[in-house]
């Protein structure tokens, strides 16, 4: 049933499949942008420096209107061998922000110029807009259940999703038409030419490991480096996305097994969640919200946790192995019920961490690279296919989607061929337990591309970053040294230790 679903849909799906040459040709028809570097002024950020790099609008108008793209600066402390060029996840994750926590290893920034950049569509490089205030961004969070529990959830969240498109399409009639990532791919490459570098180098992980998928298999000849980390199947994201949601599901199924399995091991303190069957307590809490809220505390301080809460904050907490003993209190307190901590269970609430604007650009920027069906009303049926494979989490990364299947086709999508003809194979680095980009994702993703050598992570989570990656990262970006065939990477802590 569910392989049968997803045929039909994929079949009701259209693709737009423009050459890649003429895709490589538009952006150098662009001329190059000019950089004027000065301190940056943001709180955070005064260390570095700031530009704004002019790039087109529309690539088929490489002369036409411009828009203006954030770009940051850290200058090599050493014997600078170039520029590092790096982007953030998501889509929708700002890069200048994520500078704020550093933006690379002591060793890198010593032989790099390193810059990174908010993509369009993002913070500083014309956020998109899809509602007129930000009192009817946050109303619309709280009402429209992402992921829907029930029928009548599902009726509204199918209407809601109708609204945002239009809302998108209303407030940046001229943008959300180009913000696919092969745009963004052909501004990396202006501003490569802006720092005068030959080649690139480059270096980005989730959402920004398909962004160098597709500067790869549109300038290979430009590429010095690229090392992508929790790869994205480049495939199956662009040309059969309801089968890359599946696969993302398992894999955040795969990675739950493994905070229950670990849970169980470690024990109270260590896991507050820890007990009889961890699984199958989680199970029955998900299952009870599907049929209305739950009141964690007692009086004033008392809170109602709902599915639609539980869920994203579920997967979310399960990218970094530091939040996996948080997220057992909350579920521990939620279990509990009215002798539960509101505080700990309130966490949740409010958009699971999500800044709203992120939400619009995730979307925006997706809508414009996927490839899913054009019926909206098919999505119920559809979670039902998912609930019956992988529960809620499949239910979960489906929904998030059915913007997708509203929004106005996109002049130009990339969608393949992804053979990477660098000269310098290019480094992947995956953790075996990722709940958003599984291994497998990142095993294809190698196939595909050709010329690539994967490093596997023993470890768990989306995030990247250990002594032993890091050394690896080092190597490869400085003296394009690659690790040995096959070679794999120990983390250096396992979920639960030291709490």
């Amino acid at each position: 049933m569910m392989l049968q679903l997803l045929t039909i849909a994929v079949l009701a799906a259209g693709t737009v499949v423009p050459a890649e040459n003429n895709l490589v040709a538009q952006a150098d028809a662009a001329p190059t942008p000019k950089l004027d570097w000065a301190p940056c002024t943001e709180e955070g950020l005064r260390q570095y420096e700031c530009a704004i790099a002019d790039v087109p609008l529309d690539y088929t108008k490489p002369h036409g209107a411009k828009l203006g793209v954030a770009v940051l600066r850290q200058r090599a402390t050493g014997d600078r061998i170039g520029t590092l060029f790096t982007a953030v996840g998501g889509p929708g994750g700002s890069g200048i922000d994520a500078a704020k926590d550093g933006l690379a290893s002591p060793e890198i920034s010593k032989r790099f110029d390193v810059v990174t950049f908010d993509q369009r569509g993002v913070v500083r490089s014309r956020q998109v807009k899809c509602f007129a205030s930000p009192e009817e961004q946050a109303h619309f969070w709280d009402t429209v259940p992402m992921p829907p529990a029930t029928k009548a959830e599902e009726k509204r969240t199918t209407k809601g999703t109708k609204a945002f498109t239009e809302g998108c399409a209303r407030h940046n009639p001229d943008l959300v038409n180009n913000l696919t990532t092969v745009d963004v791919a052909r501004d990396l490459d202006l501003l490569r030419r802006a720092v005068g570098d030959a080649k690139l180098t480059y270096t980005g992980g989730s959402y920004a490991s398909y962004i160098g998928e597709v500067y790869g298999a549109l300038f290979g000849d430009r590429v010095r480096a690229l090392q992508l980390n929790a790869m994205m199947d480049p495939v199956s994201y662009s040309t059969s996305t309801l089968s890359a949601l599946s696969e993302r599901a398992q894999g955040t199924a795969g990675v739950w097994a493994e905070f229950a399995r670990l849970c169980t091991q470690a024990g109270k303190p260590a896991c507050a969640f820890a007990g009889p069957d961890v699984h199958g307590r989680n199970a029955s809490l998900l299952t009870k919200l599907k049929n209305g809220p739950m009141t964690v505390g007692r009086g004033e301080a008392a809170v109602q946790v709902r599915y639609q809460d539980l869920v994203p904050a579920q997967v979310q907490m399960l990218y970094d192995t530091q939040g996996w003993p948080v997220l057992a209190a909350i579920l521990d307190a939620i279990e509990r019920g009215p002798d539960g901590d509101p505080e700990i269970a309130g966490a949740i609430l409010g958009g699971a961490g999500f800044r709203f604007d992120f939400l619009s650009s995730f979307i925006a920027i997706s809508c414009a690279d996927i490839d899913v069906p054009k019926t909206p009303e098919l999505w119920p049926l559809l979670a039902k296919a998912f609930d019956a494979g992988i529960p809620n989490y499949g239910r979960h990364w489906l929904y998030m989607t059915q913007p997708c299947a509203t929004w106005a086709k996109v002049k130009q999508r990339y969608t393949g061929p992804w053979r990477l003809t660098s000269d310098v194979p290019a480094l992947l680095i995956n953790n075996r337990f990722d709940p958003v980009t599984p291994l497998s994702m990142a095993v294809k993703a190698q196939r595909e591309m050709g010329n690539a050598r994967l490093l596997v992570v023993e470890g768990h989570g989306h995030a990247i970053v250990n002594a032993c990656t890091d050394k690896v990262r080092a190597e490869y970006l400085i003296d394009l040294k690659l690790p040995a065939d096959g070679s794999s990477c120990a983390p250096d802590r396992r979920p639960f230790d030291g709490v």
